[in-house]
């Protein structure tokens, strides 16, 4: 490892053997598992398939906005914050929308990610709220380092996306969003 990485280039390092070797430039990932939420502050709901609206979000989900339409989480991450916290968290208590294996979100602010035939332009990260410590004391904070919460994106494209679809990012660096 390079002493002159920053401290993201040093996380990627040693956590590329988690997500196939190199996981920022990771060929493929996969969705893991799709959340919907169906009223403010109410019960997520597991799905196997959602429809997607361009500029909207997830169709049948609340609490969207037009920057955050959509938040994914890593099941890396997730499971390692379950770990250090010693704790059998279900990941619906993150809240989020969508959970991804073999993708690092890191770092990802501008860059698109294609979900099935479906584009996500990542806006950024997500800040954990004090939500986080109603499923457990701790996993707020456990969360505020190094993206750990995930990232909010906005969708550019309709379609449906189903668990075990393909995710990756786009491979086009002139693909990046301004968001």
């Amino acid at each position: 490892m390079n002493s002159s990485s920053t401290g993201a280039q040093r996380r990627r390092e040693q956590t590329g053997a988690a997500y196939g070797g190199d996981a920022e430039n990771s060929v493929n990932g996969r969705l893991e598992a799709i959340w919907l939420k169906r009223a403010h502050r109410g019960k997520m709901d597991e799905v196997t398939a959602a429809t997607v609206v361009a500029g909207r979000g997830l169709e049948g989900s609340v609490d969207r906005s037009r920057r955050r339409q959509v938040t994914i989480i890593e099941r890396e991450v997730w499971e390692a914050l379950t770990r250090e916290l010693d704790a059998d968290i279900p990941a619906s208590s993150r809240r989020a929308n969508l959970m991804v294996s073999g993708i690092r979100l890191e770092e990802t602010r501008g860059r698109t990610l294609r979900m099935g035939d479906v584009r996500l332009a990542i806006g950024g990260e997500v800040t954990p709220c004090e939500r986080m410590d109603e499923g457990f004391q701790g996993l707020r904070a456990a969360m505020l380092p190094n993206w750990r919460g995930g990232v909010f994106a906005q969708v550019l494209d309709d379609g449906i996306i189903r668990v075990g679809d393909v995710v990756r990012w786009e491979s086009n660096e002139t693909d990046r969003v301004d968001t």
